[in-house]
């Protein structure tokens, strides 16, 4: 709640400051333009809705911004969120002086806080004051564009509307920069008319000295009171820290030598952090991901809360087993507990999200398919490599394009060779007919295949295909960017063996019979071979088939 209630916040002062930028942009015109402009800005936010939305808004996300700044408990953040911090505390002492300069001013002054006034106390000032108003417009913007960004990453809206996202963040303040630039331009020229100022502060009802003087003092105060409310922030979060170590510590191991300890009250993200182990959070630890997420083991494991709902919701939505826990919601007990990240540290938002509810590890059954192209090597000789990858690319393509009609993943491509899953997300027997609908279809598409390159093949391609269905281990492998999901066990090295036997018997599908039983089918008038496996007890009954393009239809 009190993230949402943050943002919220966020959204309506964001909204405020691009209808104030662009009435300032109507200063492109002219003078008298962007004046009649303001006049439906003050219509929207001068009324009693528009000022409890604005300044309850500004209270709400500056009241929140200092909790969280207390509740944070380790300042170990990225470059962009150190970045974020900094605008949002220059904000104050940027635009201070404007606002109590326009709506104090206004309220106990009576001044007629237009673009005459404003326009003509900066041309009355210094240099600094105008450096300062300009200077708070891209302090404003960049620290709400940075947090918006941060907000919206992981939307599946955000990367298709980034490119006009990107030209509103852009046009909006270089038109309001430009409209206030010009329009002081404007009216410093008029200014070298004798007597112009005089006679615009009078028609404003300018305060005389004092009440100016008033003014700047209260600035003074304000930023003053935001700065001290700031150290106290930080002084506080020792205290903070001193008292939640007597409520006791809690251990964790990362394995590999890596331990972290910490009073607790701390999530396992701000630990690793705190502890310099490195940790993936897209959504800088706010909860909107799943990248932080981790594997829980250890001693006390058992003394865990339950997942709040929003972490929850999050846990569902990847699939998460009851050991996963997203590190930046978790704040365990006093107690030893064995941590392992499931992400690598560099994870960006494409990791965010899991494609496969598989992905942290388990056994199912599926069936696994391998082809390998016959005699490739002898066809490639005498080939210039520009052929050879277009010959590749091609047959890969045909083949990628049959499993994929068929209802399979493809795993991976191994030379000149292909490894195909069926069953992530279908019962066994629609598997096994799956594979085995590929099987055919790669078969059709090489003879297609072999039809439009016959100019260019001394002799057509063949392929050899080996099936086998069973439970195999199924989860995300690999080192950081190259990790993908695939299958490993007994029945993934029996298919590939498979493959292997058809070379011994001249044929180009063999298939255990354990899949077909599995998938309901029967081929009583293809040879069966009762075969070794390496590695494997026993013998396998198989079955051996000419063409695989031979099998009827079997993708329903």
């Amino acid at each position: 709640m009190v993230g949402r209630l943050r943002l919220w916040s966020a959204y309506i002062l964001f909204f405020y400051v691009i209808t104030h930028l662009l009435n300032h942009a109507l200063g492109l015109i002219s003078l008298r333009v962007v004046e009649e402009g303001r006049h439906w800005f003050v219509f929207l936010w001068h009324g009693l809705l528009g000022q409890i939305l604005l300044y309850g808004a500004l209270l709400v996300h500056l009241t929140l911004a200092y909790w969280a700044l207390l509740r944070r408990r380790t300042l170990r953040l990225t470059p962009w969120e150190w970045t974020q911090f900094i605008l949002g505390a220059s904000i104050i002492p940027f635009g201070t002086l404007h606002v109590v300069g326009t709506r104090i001013a206004h309220d106990y002054f009576g001044v007629d806080t237009g673009y005459p006034w404003v326009l003509g106390s900066l041309i009355a000032g210094t240099w600094l004051g105008v450096a300062r108003q300009f200077g708070l417009v891209l302090v404003v913007w960049i620290h709400a564009c940075i947090g918006l960004h941060f907000a919206w990453r992981l939307r599946p809206w955000y990367r298709t509307w980034l490119p006009a996202l990107y030209a509103v963040a852009l046009l909006v303040p270089a038109a309001g920069l430009g409209g206030a630039a010009i329009a002081l331009r404007d009216f410093a020229e008029l200014a070298q008319q004798p007597g112009f100022l005089n006679n615009i502060f009078d028609l404003v009802h300018a305060p005389d000295r004092a009440g100016i003087a008033s003014l700047y003092a209260t600035s003074d105060i304000l930023v003053g009171l935001s700065g001290a409310l700031l150290l106290a922030c930080f002084g506080a979060r020792p205290l903070r820290d001193l008292w939640e170590r007597r409520a006791g510590v809690v251990h964790l191991n990362y394995g590999e030598g890596r331990t972290v300890s910490a009073p607790t009250g701390l999530s396992i993200l701000e630990m690793s952090r705190l502890g310099r182990i490195p940790h993936a959070s897209v959504c800088g630890g706010r909860g909107r991901c799943s990248t932080c997420r981790v594997r829980i083991g250890g001693p006390d494991r058992a003394l865990l809360p339950p997942p709040a709902p929003d972490e929850q919701k999050v846990l569902a939505r990847v699939g998460a087993p009851e050991n996963v826990r997203l590190a930046c919601q978790l704040r365990p007990p006093p107690g030893r507990y064995r941590v392992t990240p499931l992400l690598p540290a560099s994870s960006g938002p494409v990791e965010a999200y899991r494609r496969q509810p598989q992905a942290h590890g388990g056994e199912r059954f599926v069936a696994i398919l391998f082809a390998d192209i016959r005699g490739f090597t002898s066809i490639s000789e005498g080939r210039l490599p520009y052929d050879v990858v277009f010959l590749l690319n091609r047959y890969f393509r045909a083949t990628g394009q049959a499993v994929q009609a068929a209802g399979g993943r493809l795993d991976k491509f191994i030379g000149d060779g292909v490894m195909a899953i069926f069953g992530l997300n279908s019962e066994p027997q629609k598997a096994c007919r799956q594979a085995l609908d590929a099987a055919r279809r790669m078969s059709l598409a090489l003879d297609d295949l072999n039809e439009a390159l016959s100019g260019d093949l001394d002799q057509p391609l063949r392929i050899g295909i080996g099936l086998h269905a069973g439970p195999a281990i199924v989860g995300e492998m690999g080192f950081e960017r190259t990790s993908s999901l695939t299958a490993i066990g007994d029945t993934v090295n029996t298919a590939s063996r498979l493959e292997t036997l058809t070379k011994d018997f001249g044929v180009e599908l063999v298939v255990s019979e354990d899949l077909l039983a599995r998938a309901g089918v029967e081929l009583p008038d293809s040879p069966r071979y009762e075969v070794e496996i390496r590695g494997r007890h026993g013998h396998l009954s198989v079955r051996a088939l000419a063409r695989a393009a031979d099998l009827t239809t079997l993708s329903s």
